[in-house]
């Protein structure tokens, strides 16, 4: 199957990682807006599919004003017998998703050629076949329980009631990648603290670096190697993960939202084709990965247009958090017989 990269020129120059970039309005991210205590928002959350005891748990722990546990119990179950109902009458409806390739010789070719030049794009979707498309919202699968209705309000400022094709496409593939804000400091030891108002902060993963990739800072001994710890945000691209003949939304939830709300119906997505259990371990969100029996083998699971079924959802207005993320390492220094 061709890749994504088929798109992008041979000569396409690759710009650092560490390039600065403007400010996009169009990040799944919540980069423009604070999080100070006491402050609620407006979240969509689904209910009949969770267990009981998850919906509870959520209700409980994030609405400002939980209502009670039996109406709440009732809630669930109303939803609950129309999850069983769809499961008969639209058995099958996730399977065999329309996926139609974007060729870059086309009206679309400068949008693509610009976004596949994008650092965040060529190195983070080259792990298994991949192309740019357009899917339909509706048929996608979805594993994200919420929805932030204050985020999206956001969206829907910011698209306008008739948004252009480039405006679709810029809210689906942000060119610029403008940084929430962050703080961070060391708390005890090895122990270092990142807090965010943004629930896409994560730990990237650990870099083994040479020491004259440290630059402007003075090197505390003769080092041999730098072991990186890298914490940060992801790629803020609508993307979906084809596996197993169902289409999955991987990121850019709010975005899908957002648009489908708009009656925009078709949209351009990174589509990553999966061809086993490994692979999918590979590039899905880790929530993916704690039941992917459900989202692939039941015949009617969770799908994007089930936030539009006010039978099948719950409003409530949550408190607003910040999230956090802690890294900690730890050094041993030991004697071994000489060979």
């Amino acid at each position: 199957m061709p890749t994504l990269f088929d798109v992008c020129d041979s000569e396409t120059n690759v710009m650092s990682e560490n390039g600065s970039r403007g400010h996009s309005p169009f990040t799944e991210a919540r980069s423009t807006r604070s999080s100070p205590q006491g402050f609620t928002d407006k979240c969509l959350y689904l209910t009949g599919r969770p267990t009981l005891r998850d919906f509870l748990h959520y209700v409980k722990s994030h609405s400002a004003n939980p209502e009670d546990e039996g109406l709440l119990t009732d809630q669930w179950r109303s939803a609950r017998e129309i999850v069983l109902t769809l499961e008969k009458t639209e058995a099958g409806l996730a399977d065999n998703p329309n996926i139609v390739r974007i060729e870059l010789k086309s009206e679309y070719e400068e949008l693509l050629t610009n976004f596949v030049k994008d650092p965040l794009v060529q190195h983070g979707f080259n792990t298994v076949p991949t192309e740019i498309a357009f899917v339909e919202l509706d048929s996608m699968v979805v594993y994200q329980k919420h929805i932030d209705l204050s985020y999206v309000e956001q969206l829907e400022r910011k698209l306008g009631e008739s948004p252009s094709w480039e405006k679709v496409f810029l809210t689906c593939f942000p060119l610029e990648h403008p940084v929430p804000p962050v703080t961070w400091s060391r708390v005890h030891g090895g122990s270092y603290v990142f807090v965010s108002p943004s629930n896409d902060i994560r730990f990237l993963g650990a870099m083994q670096l040479q020491p004259g990739n440290i630059k402007d800072i003075p090197p505390p001994g003769n080092m041999v190697g730098v072991v990186g710890i890298a914490v940060g945000f992801g790629s803020n691209f609508l993307n979906a993960i084809q596996v197993e003949n169902r289409l999955i939304l991987n990121n850019g939830s709010h975005r899908a939202y957002a648009l489908r709300k708009l009656g925009i119906a078709r949209v351009p997505c990174i589509v990553q084709h999966v061809h086993s259990r490994d692979e999918l371990d590979a590039v899905a969100d880790s929530e993916v990965m704690r039941d992917p029996e459900y989202l692939l083998h039941n015949p009617r699971p969770s799908m994007l247009r089930d936030y539009f079924n006010p039978e099948l959802y719950k409003v409530m207005q949550v408190k607003r958090r910040l999230y956090q993320v802690t890294v900690k390492f730890d050094v041993e220094q030991n004697y071994m017989p000489a060979l």
